[in-house]
C-alpha cells in the first residue's frame, strides 16, 4: 500500500533530513526530493546553493556559522547519467567512486562500504543516500546506521529499485520523529505515491508539509526520462546576508 507522502510529513514534527526518489505518475520523469531541518541555531543557518549539476548548503549568515563539520556539504551532484543525493559528503565519496569507475555497476554500494554513521554522539545521525539513472528512472538508496545507539556498531542496508513503478517512490529520513537522542529511521525506505511530475508543484506541496518550525531548505529535481534532461526547484526558509 502506498503512503500519502504529505500526510507522512505533516504528521511528524522531525523527520530531519529526508530523500524521496520515484515516478511520476504517466512515468515520464523520474523525481527526486531532499529536504534539510533543523533544531539548532547552527542547523537551521542554512540555504541550498545551486551548482553545476547540483546543489551545496552554505551558511545563511556566515558571521553566525559556529560548526561546519555535518551541515556544509553538497548534498546533490551529477555525474554522466546519475544524479548522486545524500545528506552529507558522502555525495563526493560516491561521485568519486562512480567517477574512477571502481566496482563498475556496484560503485555506490563501494563507496558507502567506505563510510559509517555521523559522529554526532548520542544521536549518531544515519547517512542517508541515493543514486537515480536519468535514463531509466532506476534508483538505489542506502542507509548507514548505528545498531540501537552503539557507535561501535554499524549496519549498511543497501534498496535497490531497478524498476519502479508510476506514480510510486520511496521515502528515507533520518530521524522517525523527535527525540532526545533523536530515534534513526528503521526498516526499509517507505512506499509513497508520486503525484505529479512538476517539480515545483512536488516540490510546494513538501514544503507545505514540513513543520514550519523546523524545516530549512528544499531541493527538488524533475528527470525527463526520454532527454535525461532535468529542472531543479530549490526553495530556503532563510535569505542569503
Amino acid at each position: 500500500m502506498k503512503e500519502n507522502l504529505y500526510e507522512l510529513l505533516a504528521a511528524n514534527e522531525y523527520p530531519g533530513r529526508g530523500i524521496v526518489i520515484g515516478r511520476a505518475p504517466r512515468g515520464t520523469k523520474a523525481m527526486i526530493a531532499y529536504w534539510i531541518m533543523g533544531r539548532s541555531t547552527n542547523s537551521r543557518n542554512r540555504i541550498f546553493d545551486p551548482i553545476d549539476g547540483g546543489i551545496r548548503t552554505v551558511a545563511a549568515d556566515p558571521s553566525k556559522l559556529e560548526d561546519p563539520h555535518l551541515i556544509i556539504y553538497n548534498p546533490v551532484r551529477t555525474i554522466g547519467q546519475t544524479t548522486v543525493v545524500t545528506n552529507g559528503d558522502q555525495t563526493d565519496t560516491i561521485y568519486d567512486f562512480i567517477a574512477g569507475n571502481i566496482c563498475p555497476g556496484y560503485s555506490f554500494e563501494a563507496a558507502l562500504a567506505t563510510r559509517t554513521f555521523e559522529d554526532d554522539r548520542p544521536n549518531w545521525t544515519p547517512r542517508i543516500s541515493g543514486a537515480v539513472d536519468n535514463r531509466t528512472g532506476a534508483f538505489k538508496m542506502s542507509i548507514l546506521k548505528s545498531n540501537e545507539g552503539d557507535e561501535a556498531s554499524v549496519l549498511r542496508y543497501t534498496f535497490d529499485y531497478a524498476q519502479p513503478q508510476n506514480g510510486e517512490g520511496r521515502f528515507i529520513s533520518t530521524y522517525q520523529g523527535n527525540g532526545n537522542p533523536l530515534p534513526s529511521f528503521a526498516g526499509e525506505p517507505t512506499r509513497v505515491a508520486i503525484d505529479t511530475a512538476d517539480g515545483k508543484a512536488f516540490a510546494k506541496k513538501i514544503w507545505a508539509a514540513l513543520n514550519p518550525d523546523n524545516r530549512v531548505s528544499l531541493f527538488v529535481r524533475a528527470i525527463d526520462l526520454k532527454t535525461g534532461e532535468y529542472k531543479d526547484t530549490i526553495i530556503n526558509q532563510y535569505k542569503a546576508v
